[in-house]
């Protein structure tokens, strides 16, 4: 970008030129470092085909800058891009981040106290010398506007064709190796910048915003408790705890055979661990509305998911009483019909750092939270969990067992030991705070037939394979980002009420391969709920109900 701060004004096919030069040497180096791990990783690469990937970089680069590159719109358009094409190059460097649909649609629905976890200083001086640096001089540097429309057109048709040929002449000579290199790396072509993450914002907002909304679809309108269910509710009413778990895999769990006992709170209540679940998605965004959705998720479509009843409305329907408490970015708009609450985040005590609070604080006001419902009634919490980059912050400093952690957010800068003893200590800190619930619980077991469910939304990768954090599409995504812990835990009180036999559910724990689907229909039928919209086959507990 250095040549923009020449005196002389430069054409607007120049400025393209200039603007795809400096995507291909600078903004890009995210897919440079995974083609240098493909080839040395491969047996034989052509020299000539290495030195034409930079040179088709520029080609293509130059013909999408000059189609976007127009008296009024250049600047604009390219400031824009200059400093978003930063903080994705930033991401995808430092984490693997791969900016898909559903990686755009938790970009935008992520609220400011979670995007703030993303800046440290490596971050700003990353995005300042790659982005703000370059946009500025963009700024600053006249274009020539005295130039003729003919004109215009003539150096822009000019600059694309011979864009356009240099294309061909790479196509004819390595046409192969391209091919080659796409089909067995289909991750290349989502690491591009910009072409990748701005086809997925538009995808995002045309999907979000642009297309008709749906008619709203009821489900469930034939939902009502079991007599059964109705007669327990008038002498001694169930209570489940619902745990909407955040960011927890099920590798770092002692109950599900991870080395480190992350477990050993909850190891003494008596919980049952399933072994093999998977998450719906990657991202909260994504992982949340569906696990509460009616639709599986092989069917899965947020549009539709949005516009018809969930799980917590079909159990409103059914006159159970529910209530959201939240300390995690929201409900994602599952909770949108029903009483909620978010943590106070500025309270300022010790377990409340003015962005983000310790799970604990949900356990504050929380028998009274009980107490404003009535008859059998399910409680969601929605944890912060394992949230990172920052996860020192997931966990109060006296709690920090496994050491030495990674006490800063840019956590590229940390070893993998030291983010991983962070993982671990939120892990940990889940675990207590689950076995804190579980307490209160037991308090109640004179008032309530007790019992808690908690599940993760989705996993997290740890730098395996240079992977970190979350948001991999999921058809690339590994299990570290897709299997997740189900823990489950009832009163003998519970047991009894809903004929559970735990030695068939302990089994079903080790052998049953399950789901998110599985949460919609397991938790209408352990409440009771007779509809059509239940499903007896994705009913965790149905095979273990006398």
């Amino acid at each position: 970008m250095k040549l923009l701060t020449m005196g002389k004004s430069l054409s607007y096919s120049s400025l393209a030129f200039i603007t795809a030069l400096y995507y291909t040497t600078i903004v890009n180096i995210p897919v440079y470092a995974e083609l240098r791990t493909i080839f040395d990783h491969s047996q034989a690469v052509k020299i000539g085909f290495i030195i034409s990937i930079p040179i088709l970089f520029l080609a293509v680069f130059n013909l999408v800058f000059n189609l976007f590159s127009w008296p009024y719109l250049t600047k604009p358009i390219f400031v824009l891009l200059l400093i978003s094409s930063s903080m994705v190059s930033y991401a995808s460097f430092n984490y693997g981040t791969l900016f898909d649909r559903s990686m755009m649609e938790n970009i935008f629905e992520t609220n400011s106290g979670e995007a703030l976890s993303y800046l440290s200083w490596s971050s700003i001086g990353w995005i300042f010398l790659m982005g703000v640096i370059p946009a500025l001089i963009l700024i600053k540097t006249p274009i020539n506007k005295k130039q003729t429309f003919i004109k215009l057109l003539l150096s822009k048709s000019i600059s694309i064709i011979i864009s356009v040929l240099t294309v061909v002449l790479i196509a004819s000579l390595y046409y192969q190796d391209y091919a080659s290199v796409g089909r067995n790396h289909k991750l290349l072509n989502r690491l591009i910048i910009p072409t990748q993450y701005v086809y997925s914002t538009i995808e995002y907002l045309t999907k979000t915003y642009l297309l008709p909304p749906l008619t709203y679809k009821q489900l469930g309108t034939d939902a009502v408790q079991a007599p059964t269910a109705l007669i327990t509710a008038s002498k001694k009413p169930t209570l489940l705890v619902f745990l909407v778990g955040e960011t927890a895999r099920a590798q770092n769990y002692h109950l599900d055979g991870y080395k480190r006992n992350t477990n050993p709170y909850t190891e003494k209540q008596n919980v049952i661990a399933f072994q093999h679940v998977t998450s719906c998605g990657t991202a909260t965004a994504i992982s949340v509305p569906c696990m509460f959705s009616a639709l599986p998720k092989a069917d899965y479509n947020a549009r539709r998911a949005a516009q018809q009843d969930n799980l917590i409305d079909i159990l409103n329907r059914a006159k159970v009483s529910t209530f959201w408490l939240d300390n995690d970015e929201g409900d994602k708009d599952v909770a949108k019909h029903t009483r909620e609450k978010e943590l106070d985040t500025s309270q300022g005590n010790q377990e409340c750092d003015c962005r983000s609070c310790h799970d604990i604080e949900l356990l504050d006001g929380f028998k009274k939270y009980v107490q404003t419902l009535t008859g059998n009634r399910v409680f969601f919490m929605h944890m912060m969990g394992s949230h990172g980059p920052t996860y020192f912050q997931r966990y109060p400093k006296n709690r920090a067992k496994f050491q030495p952690d990674c006490q800063r957010s840019d956590i590229e800068n940390c070893s993998i030991e030291q983010i991983t003893n962070s993982y671990d200590n939120t892990i940990l800190y889940t675990d207590f705070f689950m076995s804190q619930v579980i307490n209160q619980l037991k308090s109640m077991q004179n008032q309530f037939n007790t019992a808690l469910f908690y599940i993760s939304d989705h996993g997290e990768s740890l730098g395996e394979d240079g992977l970190f954090l979350h948001g991999t599409p999921y058809s690339l995504a590994p299990d570290y980002q897709t299997h997740v812990p189900l823990i489950f835990w009832a009163s003998k009180g519970f047991e009894q009420t809903k004929h559970l036999n735990r030695e068939c559910l302990l089994q079903q724990a080790k052998t049953q391969h399950l789901s998110q689907d599985y949460v919609f229909h397991s938790v209408l039928g352990i409440m009771d709920i007779k509809t059509r919209a239940y499903n007896t086959k994705l009913d965790i507990f149905a095979a273990c109900r006398k």
